[in-house]
């Protein structure tokens, strides 16, 4: 097949735009190779990104499985930006985009059965104690899915929420943020060295990122649609299925997975990082909701339960 004269023309034009000559690319095309798929994806430095710490061959899963969920996440939150930098939003792209998100965690949640029944357990009680201090709960990423969902506002702790306002310093929340009562110690109230090593690493792009989200997180982002847009039922249905996707579902699927590897009869086994897992992962203990007003009273005060009951029968 020949390059037509027309293309060749627009090539012209487009490295001329540059101050670039197509001559000299066209030249360096002669010693390039062609794209292949192992190089395109990376596969090589993928498949040797796994480092087990003990040599239990369950352990493998665990890790590419964690990873798998940050490749995720990743794809979420590309999702959640563009939303919020978006100019003109409309009905049709935000509905189109929060799906993606959506199906983005109907994914993980669906395949989540790996971890709670895809290993061993006694091979998990054994290697998981190789794991100290390291716990899911360090998900940063999960950490920015949520500041990108919501007013910062809404993942104050419960009973400190009525402290701040809409306006409030992000500082000041972040100090009362709901998820590090998950890693303190509930006798002392003394900080687990999970949360510690946490909150050095990601204390200030936190905030940052919350400061940033102010007014172009999901709830901010709907809000920006018109009166007539957001009253849309299909645009109303797709936060409230965010909301339950990652307040409800994804924790959800972790206390399943807890239950299934660290609960027994006697006494609960702790997890790596000190979390209480038995009372920070079911989400009727928490009530944690993005977007209240899209939910009558009476679901904010089964908040979880029908999702629990339904999901641990099964």
């Amino acid at each position: 097949m020949e390059i037509s004269h027309e293309l060749l023309e627009k090539l012209n034009q487009k490295y001329a735009s540059l101050g670039e000559n197509l001559s000299s690319y066209l030249e360096g095309l002669l010693h390039t190779d062609v794209t292949t798929y192992w190089d395109y994806i990376q596969l090589d430095t993928l498949l040797s990104l796994q480092k087990p710490k003990t040599n239990f061959p369950d352990e493998t899963i665990f890790i590419m499985y964690h990873q798998i969920t940050e490749l995720y996440f990743k794809l979420a939150l590309r999702e959640f930006e563009q939303i919020g930098q978006k100019q003109d939003l409309t009905k049709a792209y935000f509905i189109s985009r929060v799906t993606r998100i959506n199906r983005y965690f109907d994914a993980l949640i669906k395949s989540f059965e790996i971890m709670i029944q895809g290993m061993d357990r006694e091979e998990f009680l054994q290697f998981r104690m190789a794991l100290l201090p390291a716990s899911g709960f360090q998900s940063a990423q999960y950490r920015l899915i949520e500041i990108y969902s919501t007013d910062f506002l809404q993942l104050v702790a419960k009973d400190r929420r009525s402290n701040f306002t809409l306006e409030s310093n992000i500082a000041d929340m972040f100090e009362h943020i709901y998820w590090k009562e998950g890693a303190t110690e509930s006798a002392t109230g003394k900080k687990t060295l999970t949360l510690i090593q946490f909150e050095e690493k990601y204390r200030s792009s936190f905030i940052a990122q919350g400061e940033n989200c102010r007014d172009k997180n999901l709830w901010q982002s709907y809000l920006r649609l018109s009166e007539e847009d957001q009253g849309d039922e299909e645009v109303k249905n797709v936060l409230r299925e965010n909301d339950t996707n990652v307040n409800v579902n994804w924790p959800l699927a972790h206390y399943k997975s807890a239950v299934r590897y660290l609960a027994r009869e006697a006494s609960d086994i702790a997890a790596t990082g000190g979390t209480n897992w038995q009372k920070y992962l079911p989400p009727r203990f928490q009530k944690r909701i993005f977007y209240p007003s899209l939910w009558s009273a009476e679901e904010h005060e089964n908040w979880g339960k029908s999702w629990v009951e339904n999901s641990l029968q099964s």
